[in-house]
């Protein structure tokens, strides 16, 4: 009933080039499903599998067809396939049967990852880099021999980034950076912080200091891209004074990985014109129940607020599976609403284009 158009993964990473094996794969699954936890690192229990959960089970759904197998093929078989075809062209049939026409990538994370040009090669797609802050950061200060050179050549950093990227991004700025006041932090304080923080990091060490990072946040507010905020397992209404204090200065917000706080998220994108939420990887981590959250997301949302995202990283099965769960998931919803008479097919086929695709080419201004 519902023609599922075109998708813009408006925020993943890059996928891993190498061969895995069962345990390699099992841990790429852990790190996925520990994004929704704070980014805490997360093993299967001793006799357990990351298998046994609602994204393993969406994976054995929707990608074993991709790769020539059954729906639903034991774990061992499907892994065997992928060995067969090799991580090359099963990334790339993979990545090609997602639909997929665009990706945002974050270069951030640490690890032998495809980068934006490299990702869309293989998916057939255009591929355009979110700059992560805490990194640049970090990049930065390895090359800052005093405080003043660090804070003035941070700025430059930051805008010049800007430049060539379609959006900037935070991990750790909303968990540490405005856990305390919302606004500017004042130069004394930005100086103080920065000098303290300088003198006890080692090269390439943690960006841990709240102060710099607020700081950080202000600073990507006035270079005019959009700025993706991880929220974690923090609840989005610690954002409310941010996304207050930010409005009018021309910088979009961008809520990631709100669930399970999915309805606060939907909530401040009602309140505030600059601030937008992303379904993000919820849709896969909740497998058959995607499109009960995805109700529960619609219900308080403007639906021009709200952006597909996959959030995958290391694998090329969480786009697809992302992808698959999402197309699903709307379409029950949207299908029922239309069967019910509540909507029209017409504004249910905006709606699922807006949020598909849409939303993001206007939010990033992409072609």
């Amino acid at each position: 009933m519902i023609d599922m158009p075109e998708l813009v993964d408006q925020y993943c990473h890059g996928v891993l080039r190498t061969e895995l094996g069962l345990g390699t794969f099992e841990a790429q699954l852990g790190a996925h499903l520990s994004d929704g936890l704070g980014g805490k690192s997360v093993k299967p229990a001793a006799g357990t599998t990351f298998f046994d959960t609602q994204t393993g089970f969406a994976l054995r759904r929707w990608c074993p067809p991709l790769l020539g197998l059954e729906p639903h093929c034991p774990p061992a078989r499907y892994l065997a396939r992928r060995r067969e075809l090799g991580a090359a062209e099963a990334g790339r049939r993979l990545l090609r049967a997602s639909g997929i026409s665009t990706y945002l990538v974050d270069t951030g994370l640490p690890g032998d990852l495809t980068p934006p040009a490299e990702l869309g090669a293989a998916g057939a797609a255009e591929a355009h880099e979110v700059v992560r802050l805490e990194r640049l950061a970090e990049r930065v200060a390895d090359s800052s021999g005093s405080v003043e050179t660090f804070l003035a050549d941070l700025a430059g950093a930051v805008h010049t980034a800007a430049a060539g990227a379609v959006a900037l991004a935070s991990a750790e700025g909303v968990r540490q950076g405005l856990a305390g006041a919302p606004g500017p932090p004042g130069p004394g304080e930005v100086r103080g912080a920065a000098g303290r923080w300088l003198a006890a990091r080692p090269p390439g060490g943690p960006r841990t200091d709240p102060v710099l990072l607020r700081h950080l946040l202000w600073i990507a507010v006035t270079a005019g891209r959009p700025l993706q905020l991880h929220t974690g397992d923090r609840d989005p209404a610690v954002l409310a004074g941010f996304a207050a204090a930010t409005a009018g200065l021309g910088a979009d917000l961008v809520l990631l990985h709100a669930y399970p706080h999915h309805r606060a998220a939907a909530h401040l994108t009602a309140l505030h014109p600059h601030v937008f939420a992303d379904l993000g990887p919820v849709l896969a981590h909740t497998g058959a129940r995607a499109a009960a959250v995805l109700a529960e997301v619609l219900e308080r949302a403007p639906f021009g607020k709200l952006l597909f995202s996959s959030g995958a990283r290391g694998l090329p099965e969480l786009h697809a599976v992302a992808a698959g769960a999402f197309r699903s998931a709307l379409a029950r919803v949207l299908g029922e609403w239309v069967r019910d008479g509540a909507w029209s097919p017409t504004d249910a086929q905006r709606v699922a284009a807006m949020i598909a695709a849409g939303n993001a080419r206007r939010l990033y201004r992409l072609a």
